[in-house]
């Protein structure tokens, strides 16, 4: 029975995370519309677009499901995940010489960093400090890496924490780099949807002495409701060849050094 429940509820998220993708893909759908083209009951589907909007995946009105702009959207990490791949295995590739034996780096939950963890393993005696549990999971059995994982409210969308909690610890940790990326950029200032990710992500600035932020061209021409800041807080950015150069342009323009570097040259 057990196995048969697990089964169940894995179908009926496989079946919710169809219905948040048909719903962006079409801006808005009205219920009956969902139930019909899932083959659902109308009570059903307006459980799986309770549960989603529950979330902040979706917004639901009367007789209708909204999707949130794309930018939101980017935000939840098993959208993440899939997206650009050989851009952030790239941008990742050319971060990873920043960091020196020995250091202490703080990065925060973004999806862009996770091809990292590979060769963060290979380096000796590193301390990363994360509010993502994915990251922490990814570096958990590398010998060589100490991991200092920030704990407070617990987002499983983003499986990642936020919190006062959070910003408290980074108060007082003093980190030799830290390496983060933004969901959107527009002009060189950076934004996000999540007003509780925008505090960690100031908090982590704050704790280091040195910071670089990777971004991959995705995220680029993009605004969300919280702007917090400029690249101008970072050392350098770097991001692939495909980011606009209207965008670069004005990344350089704040007197930031940007590395682009071309995902083509190492297939995935």
């Amino acid at each position: 029975m057990a196995a048969r429940t697990r089964s169940s509820q894995a179908a009926v998220e496989e079946r919710r995370q169809a219905v948040l993708r048909h719903v962006v893909e079409h801006g808005e759908t009205r219920t009956d519309e969902l139930a019909d083209h899932f083959g659902v009951s109308l009570m059903t589907m307006h459980r799986d677009l309770d549960d989603l909007a529950q979330r902040s995946l979706l917004r639901k009105e009367r007789g209708r499901a909204v999707a949130y702009p794309a930018v939101t959207m980017e935000t939840a990490t098993r959208f993440r995940e899939s997206t650009a791949l050989s851009a952030k295995a790239a941008v990742c590739r050319a971060a990873i010489g920043r960091i020196k034996p020995g250091s202490t780096v703080v990065m925060d939950d973004s999806t862009t960093l996770f091809p990292l963890a590979p060769a963060l393993a290979e380096l000796d005696r590193i301390t990363v400090v994360t509010n993502s549990v994915g990251l922490a999971q990814r570096l958990g059995s590398a010998p060589g890496v100490e991991v200092a994982l920030l704990g407070g409210r617990y987002h499983g969308d983003f499986n990642s924490c936020t919190g006062p909690e959070v910003t408290r610890t980074l108060s007082r940790i003093r980190a030799d780099l830290a390496l983060m990326s933004a969901t959107a950029v527009l002009s060189g200032r950076l934004f996000h949807p999540l007003s509780e990710y925008v505090e960690v992500k100031l908090a982590m600035l704050e704790s280091a002495e040195r910071a670089v932020l990777l971004v991959d061209h995705s995220k680029f021409g993009k605004t969300a409701t919280h702007a917090y800041g400029t690249v101008a807080g970072y050392e350098a950015v770097i991001t692939d060849t495909a980011t606009p150069e209207t965008e670069i342009a004005a990344l350089r323009s704040l007197g930031v050094p940007v590395e682009t570097v071309d995902p083509g040259d190492h297939p995935q």
